[in-house]
């Protein structure tokens, strides 16, 4: 399979094991009357349907550029992972006032060991799926795909506290565990919202690319500063796993448009290949200085060969 194809086997098989887990937490919780349980199960549920949003975010994103959308389709995950942030947020009010509303009501869980039987399910399945969306997610790039991962290894931690405090009532007969139990996993999940909503804000406002990514590209440049006078107006953005960078090359106003042309060229090979996925566009500008000598152009700059640049 490509890497396209690993993306939405992946996004796929979170959809399956989401809805089991969505199904068997949410008949248990209300068989042994646990609002603990049942917070998880609004929790699969709100990742059922994020992982829903991410698969069709993944399927939009790897469709090429067209007429309607020259850049590609990478922001795609960015709203993605916008969209499940939010879904995060409403199953932390739901799960809130239920646990309030517990606490104050009163009322005791029964048939414990089905929700310790569920909740171990849960959190075994969450570790299989989640690893493999973080690989495919790490491969690949994708925003949306990364937080569904992260959405499903805050449920192998939230399962694994249910299943904990589910035990520490079965030991000790206090019922108040069960809705204390649920408003940490609002906590938890809360913290999880709000890391999936900035990174994928960051990339909806067009942020720039990364310290590590930046080096990159002035490695490649200053490498290649024999065939060209400078650079300026580096400027670059990220849209799900794309990438977009524009600057000005300053080149000798000597220079002939094919060999101009031919520079360009290589520099945007070179930077493509330290940075898949990358749109490069350069803009030319003539060096100020007067040139000394047609041959050799600018004091900085010699003219091109075939050793230099690519055919």
């Amino acid at each position: 399979m490509n890497i396209d194809q690993k993306k939405k086997f992946a996004a796929g098989l979170s959809i399956v094991s989401n809805t089991i887990l969505v199904a068997g937490k949410f008949i248990v919780g209300i068989l042994i009357n646990s609002v603990s349980v049942i917070s998880e199960a609004v929790h699969s549920a709100i990742d059922l349907i994020a992982a829903i949003v991410a698969f069709i975010a993944v399927r939009e994103s790897c469709k090429p550029p067209d007429k309607k959308h020259p850049f590609g389709h990478g922001k795609a995950e960015g709203l993605s992972g916008a969209f499940e942030g939010l879904l995060i947020f409403v199953a932390i009010a739901i799960i809130v006032y239920k646990a309030i509303l517990k606490i104050i009501q009163g009322s005791e869980v029964e048939r414990v060991d089905m929700g310790l039987v569920i909740m171990g399910i849960s959190a075994l399945m969450n570790i299989i799926v989640s690893r493999q969306l973080f690989e495919v997610a790490k491969k690949a790039d994708s925003l949306a795909l990364e937080a569904d991962a992260l959405h499903l290894s805050t449920d192998v931690f939230t399962s694994l506290g249910v299943f904990a405090g589910l035990l520490l009532l079965k030991l000790t007969g206090f019922h108040l565990l069960d809705p204390l139990i649920a408003l940490g996993v609002a906590i938890v999940i809360g913290h999880a919202a709000f890391g999936i909503m900035r990174r994928s804000f960051r990339d909806l406002m067009d942020e720039r690319l990364s310290d590590i990514e930046l080096e990159e590209v002035e490695q490649v440049l200053d490498e290649h500063r024999p065939i060209f006078v400078g650079f300026h107006d580096l400027r670059s953005r990220k849209a799900g796993n794309q990438r977009e960078i524009d600057l000005h090359l300053v080149q000798c106003r000597d220079i002939n448009v094919g060999d101009a042309h031919k520079v360009c060229d290589h520099l945007e090979e070179e930077l493509k290949l330290k940075i898949p996925k990358a749109h490069v566009v350069i803009h030319v500008e003539p060096c100020e200085l007067e040139c000394v000598d047609h041959g050799t152009n600018c004091d900085f700059y010699k003219k091109p060969t075939e050793s230099d640049l690519p055919g």
